[in-house]
């Protein structure tokens, strides 16, 4: 089906829908994100992986670190994980504890998905892709189609993430959601061990200082950018119904991979919020008129209250299988760290009373009336346009002026004719 609508790693249905296909057939990378109307068969690449160098250089680092290590991998490397458990076993760091994920299977199918309680396609028999078994008495995980599962009573934290693979999105999506993890990555096409993430560690920062600057947004576009996942038609009612209870407005926008010059279509927007798979959620919009942030930091940014204590969820299905976030009494103003005061997200609205006495409207007039100001009138600052229609009408440039009162015909003006350099009309020296 050659390129996709929206991200690569995810089951094309768009494009099998046309053909009226039954099933789909998955080549190359994938994010193993559930399907919604067709079932799928992921067949994974084979990158190629020097074992013993690789085998080395874990069992190296695993002495130097002293903890438990946990081997995740790209999906492409997948085929060489039994080989490098085997050259382990050989060598003098056997002893030491080293847990290793395991790929989910290959086939998944709409009838499986929500089946469990993360949102996450359940495996058959609690069986993995290569036969290992999930006890019940663990905790497991699984993150871009690896499973695995830790000891009760262990946290990740207890562990160093130990990363076979390139620096891609999957390798990402790992360094968010486990951001607290100490983690190395084996590059296998360079032979080398690389620990230097402070580059992720600053894209956390600004993703923190994007969820400051969506709090001060009025109006808010919701981006779809997948028609595949499953639970994505959930997650942005979802995202709707808690920005209008923030008392904001939402528009939906379904235009593919988004770009600036798309985007730039809307200035009305003064955040996006991109609903997509988990590798594809965090896009970089430092060259956007307005920032695009994820599901989950916009339910920190619209819930007022909610803090953000570190941890980080790309995968919008869990946060389906989340509590909702209450919104509290928006009627106090809150303090913006962008603006650098208090602001009002919206005006109080008039009470709707068929019948109301003189009495209740002279005191809802007197509440409007009588505000507490300080002495610097920018201390308390009022919100920006709450719909489309109002940002454009307070527009300084609306187009060409047609005045409607005057029906009759203007005349006409001839206009200069020549060159630029010197007009007919114009005097010559």
């Amino acid at each position: 089906m050659a390129d996709t609508t929206y991200g690569n790693c995810c089951v094309d249905e768009v494009g099998a829908s046309h053909v009226n296909a039954d099933g789909v057939i998955h080549y190359g990378h994938t994010c193993f994100s559930p399907t919604s109307t067709l079932p799928a068969f992921f067949v994974l690449g084979k990158a190629s992986l020097k074992v013993p160098l690789c085998a080395h250089k874990l069992c190296e680092y695993t002495i130097k670190a002293g903890k438990p290590i946990l081997v995740l991998y790209g999906l492409e490397y997948a085929h060489a994980i039994t080989e490098i458990k085997a050259s382990v076993g050989t060598q003098s760091c056997f002893k030491l504890e080293i847990c290793y994920a395991d790929t989910m299977s290959p086939v998944i199918t709409p009838s499986e998905t929500f089946s469990s309680m993360n949102g996450q396609p359940e495996l058959s028999d609690g069986q993995c892709a290569n036969g290992c078994t999930i006890e019940e008495n663990n905790a497991p995980y699984r993150i871009g189609g690896l499973t695995w599962s830790l000891p009760v009573g262990h946290r990740m934290e207890d562990y160093l993430l130990f990363y076979v693979g390139s620096d891609d999105s999957a390798f990402a999506n790992i360094l968010m959601t486990y951001n607290t993890c100490e983690t190395v990555r084996y590059d296998a096409t360079e032979d080398l061990l690389v620990n230097d993430f402070s580059q992720q560690k600053r894209i956390l920062k600004r993703r923190y200082f994007l969820i400051e600057k969506a709090k001060d947004a009025s109006i808010i576009g919701i981006l779809v950018g997948t028609l595949g996942v499953a639970g994505y038609l959930h997650m942005i009612h979802q995202m709707k119904d808690l920005i209008t209870r923030a008392g904001k407005k939402a528009y939906t926008f379904v235009m593919g991979r988004p770009n600036p010059a798309k985007l730039a279509n809307f200035p009305e927007c003064d955040v996006f919020i991109y609903v997509s798979c988990a590798q594809t959620a965090l896009l970089d919009s430092k060259e956007f008129l307005a920032p695009v942030i994820t599901p989950f930091e916009a339910m920190i940014a619209f819930g007022r209250g909610s803090e953000w204590t570190g941890a980080y969820v790309t995968e919008f299905r869990d946060l389906i299988t989340s509590s909702p976030v209450e919104v509290k009494d928006q009627s106090e103003a809150r303090f913006s760290f962008i603006q650098g005061g208090y602001v009002e997200d919206f005006e109080q609205q008039d009470v709707e009373e068929d019948v109301e006495d003189g009495v209740s409207a002279l005191v809802n007039i007197t509440e409007k009336a009588l505000r507490v100001r300080d002495k610097d009138s920018q201390t308390l600052m009022n919100g920006t346009a709450k719909s489309g229609a109002e940002y454009f009408a307070a527009r300084s440039f609306h187009g060409l002026d047609i005045h409607t009162e005057n029906n009759f015909p203007e005349p006409f003006l001839i206009g200069k004719s020549g060159r630029a350099s010197g007009y007919k009309n114009e005097t010559t020296e």
